[in-house]
């Protein structure tokens, strides 16, 4: 039998990228488990978790995948991009490198990802505000530029996650509503573009299912 986590009216896959340390997992673990751990190891290639909430009326199921910050596992974790239509950017607060590598990687999500992918500035680690080399002005100076939502949060504490996920996964959901609407108005939905690629219905990802190649990643 189907279980409550079978049941969603659209499936989204969200990345996490940012540098090595920076609390990527413990944000993944945070939100999907309500665990945080102090003697978490660096990701290894890739990893994810899923979730489902409730937005707007509909029931959406995140698809969050957790990459590698080591470079060497970059070439790896680039063909993971593709189907995500949301990015979380990572930073630490108390470490400004990591910052200042926010740039690089957002240019490595805009070459790999759909260029409509919705992506949110994360300061992660706010719990270490007394360490603080990131201010949030410049943070926020670099959200606006780049045209970027975005949020303080801590893993630790808990603090501004569920917040986080909500508010990028409830922008996907508008973003795609759109999307659909201007298609079905105009001459319909375009299949052979393949803009249509993680907006799923819960009917047809039930009718597709046999065919699907998820990994076993949509149970």
């Amino acid at each position: 039998m189907a279980g409550k986590e079978d049941e969603y009216d659209y499936l989204f896959k969200v990345v996490l990228i940012g540098d090595s340390g920076v609390g990527k997992s413990n944000l993944l673990s945070r939100f999907t488990r309500n665990e945080f751990n102090l003697e978490s190891k660096s990701t290894i290639g890739v990893e994810f978790a899923t979730k489902s909430i409730q937005t707007e009326g509909k029931t959406i199921k995140a698809q969050i995948w957790d990459t590698a910050g080591q470079e060497r596992y970059r070439a790896i974790t680039s063909a993971y991009y593709r189907g995500a239509v949301g990015a979380l950017l990572v930073y630490d607060i108390s470490k400004h490198v990591t910052f200042e590598n926010v740039e690089r990687w957002l240019k490595e999500l805009r070459d790999h990802a759909e260029a409509n992918i919705v992506v949110m500035l994360i300061g992660n680690k706010s719990d270490l505000r007394h360490l603080r080399t990131v201010t949030h002005e410049e943070a926020m100076e670099f959200a606006k530029k780049h045209n970027l939502a975005f949020l303080e949060t801590s893993a630790l504490d808990a603090s501004g996650v569920d917040s986080a996920f909500q508010r990028i996964l409830t922008e996907i959901y508008r973003l795609m509503s759109r999307k659909t609407i201007a298609a079905n108005t105009a001459t319909g939905p375009d299949l052979s573009r393949g803009e249509t690629i993680a907006l799923s219905s819960a009917r047809d990802d039930a009718s597709n299912r046999s065919k699907s190649s998820c990994a076993g990643s949509c149970k």
